[in-house]
């Protein structure tokens, strides 16, 4: 196993955690981290519009338009193509900005992942890639952040038998050790 990968079996699911670059996985959805606006932002969403191309945007603009004008609430998920990427499809989610932890902030960010699961297999996609939600601009210390995701993709692929692998993708090697560490404990558990 390379040293910046680490996979556990859950149910009949693989998870893996990688250091890597999210619009590089090549599954069938990837999970961009977006704001409430949907149209590009920075960090992984400006980076997933970038190299994903003006489609998704398109796509984006016609959810707003039709779906949800005021904005995408905070823990619902929508898919769009995945443009030029090699994943065919984008899942779009929004994370809670962290206030401390007393505002609900678990819950929506354990919503995100479960709803953008929840999309990923009423679309009869196999793979998924997530990235850390909400631990970049959002603020949400990692720490916290990685348990409500590993938690919230264990609970799910114990229930649900529809999915082959969710990859959870780091940025940097630091993000990438703290998700390695707590999954020795939520997954190998």
């Amino acid at each position: 196993m390379s040293e910046n990968i680490c996979e556990y079996q859950v149910g009949k699911a693989k998870v893996c955690i990688v250091q890597g670059d999210i619009t590089e996985m090549d599954t069938d959805a990837i999970v961009n981290a977006a704001n409430p606006s949907l149209m590009g932002g920075g960090g992984v969403d400006g980076a997933i519009h970038r190299k994903g191309g003006p489609k998704i945007l398109e796509e984006c603009k016609r959810i707003r338009a039709t779906e949800y004008p005021d904005g995408l609430p905070t823990g619902k998920a929508v898919i769009t193509t995945g443009g030029n990427l090699k994943a065919k499809y984008v899942i779009h989610t929004v994370g809670p900005v962290w206030r401390g932890g007393n505002q609900g902030e678990p819950e929506l960010l354990a919503e995100a992942y479960s709803n953008s699961l929840r999309l990923a297999v009423s679309k009869g996609l196999k793979t998924i890639a997530f990235p850390s939600i909400s631990t970049g601009a959002y603020g949400y210390p990692i720490e916290k952040a990685c348990r409500v995701a590993l938690t919230t993709v264990k609970e799910f692929l114990e229930k649900e038998d529809k999915l082959d692998k969710v990859v959870l993708v780091l940025f940097s090697k630091r993000d990438f050790e703290i998700y390695k560490q707590a999954a020795k404990e939520i997954l190998a558990g």
